[in-house]
C-alpha cells in the first residue's frame, strides 16, 4: 500500500508541476500519511519532482521568452543564490513549527495564484511607461530579480505551490503566455531544487527509501503532464489547480 501511494503521488505530482504547478501538494500529504516526518516528507518530495522539472522544461523549451532584463545566467544565479538560502532556513526550522506552518503556506500559495491574473490586469492599467525609458527599465529588473529571489527562497524552504507562485510572479512581470511561464518556472524551480536537494542531503533529511520510485513516477507525470497542458485551456488549468490548493488547504486544517 505504501509503495502504490508513493507511486501514485509522484506521477500526479509531477503531472501537476509540468501544467501549472502545486505538485507538491500531492507529495507532501501523500508522504506523511504513511508515516514521514513533515520536514523530511517536504524535503522528500521536493527532491522525487526535480526530474519531473527537468522534463517538463525539455517539453516547453520552444516556447520559453524570458522577462524583460532578464537572461538564463542571470535567472540561474538567482535561482541557486535563493534555494540555498531557503534550503538552510527548512533545515534550522523546529519539527512542530513546520507542522503549523504547512496549511498557511499552502493557503499564500493558492491565494496567490488566484489572484495573479487580476494583480497583473491592475499593474497594466496603473503603470504606464515608455519602453524606451533607461530609468524605469532599470527599476523593473531590479524589482524582477528581487520578486524572483522571494520566490526562490520560499521554494528552498517549502517548494509547496511553488510554481503556482512563481506563474503568478511571471504574470506580474508581464508574461503573457502559459506554456512561455510554464518552461521559466520549471527551469527556475529544477535549478533551486538541485541546490536546495544539496543542503537537504547534507543536513540528512531526505527519506531516501521513498526518493527512488516517486522520482521515476515524478518523471513520467512530467512529461505526460507536459505534453496534456496543450491540449487543456488555460481556464481550466487554472481552475484545476486552484481547487487542488483549496482543497488541501482544508485537509492540512483539519489535521
Amino acid at each position: 500500500m505504501e509503495w502504490g501511494i508513493v507511486s501514485l503521488a509522484g506521477f500526479l505530482g509531477g503531472m501537476l508541476n509540468a501544467v501549472a504547478g502545486g505538485g507538491s501538494f500531492i507529495t507532501l500529504p501523500a508522504l506523511i500519511a504513511i508515516g514521514v516526518s513533515p520536514v523530511s516528507a517536504n524535503t522528500t518530495g521536493t527532491a522525487a519532482l526535480l526530474p519531473g522539472y527537468i522534463a517538463s522544461a525539455w517539453r516547453f523549451r520552444h516556447d520559453i521568452d524570458f522577462p524583460a532584463g532578464l537572461n538564463m545566467l542571470s535567472i540561474s544565479w538567482i535561482a541557486l543564490f535563493g534555494g540555498t538560502i531557503g534550503a538552510a532556513i527548512l533545515l534550522l526550522t523546529d519539527e512542530q513549527l513546520f507542522s503549523t506552518l504547512i496549511p498557511w503556506l499552502i493557503v499564500f500559495a493558492t491565494m496567490a495564484f488566484i489572484s495573479g491574473p487580476w494583480l497583473f490586469q491592475r499593474k497594466n492599467t496603473v503603470i504606464k511607461k515608455p519602453a524606451h525609458d533607461l530609468n524605469f527599465s532599470r527599476k523593473r529588473s531590479i524589482t524582477t530579480c528581487l520578486v524572483l529571489l522571494a520566490v526562490c527562497i520560499y521554494g528552498g524552504y517549502f517548494n509547496g505551490g511553488l510554481g503556482i507562485i512563481l506563474l503568478a510572479a511571471l504574470g506580474l512581470m508581464g508574461q503573457t503566455s502559459l506554456h512561455s511561464m510554464n518552461g521559466i518556472k520549471n527551469i527556475i524551480s529544477a535549478l533551486l531544487t538541485m541546490i536546495a536537494v544539496a543542503v537537504y542531503a547534507f543536513g540528512d533529511s531526505i527519506a531516501w527509501n521513498y526518493l527512488g520510485l516517486m522520482s521515476i513516477t515524478a518523471i513520467a507525470g512530467g512529461y505526460f503532464g507536459a505534453a496534456f497542458a496543450y491540449r487543456v485551456s488555460q481556464e481550466i488549468m487554472h481552475s484545476f489547480i486552484a481547487l487542488v490548493g483549496c482543497l488541501m488547504s482544508i485537509v492540512f486544517f483539519l489535521r
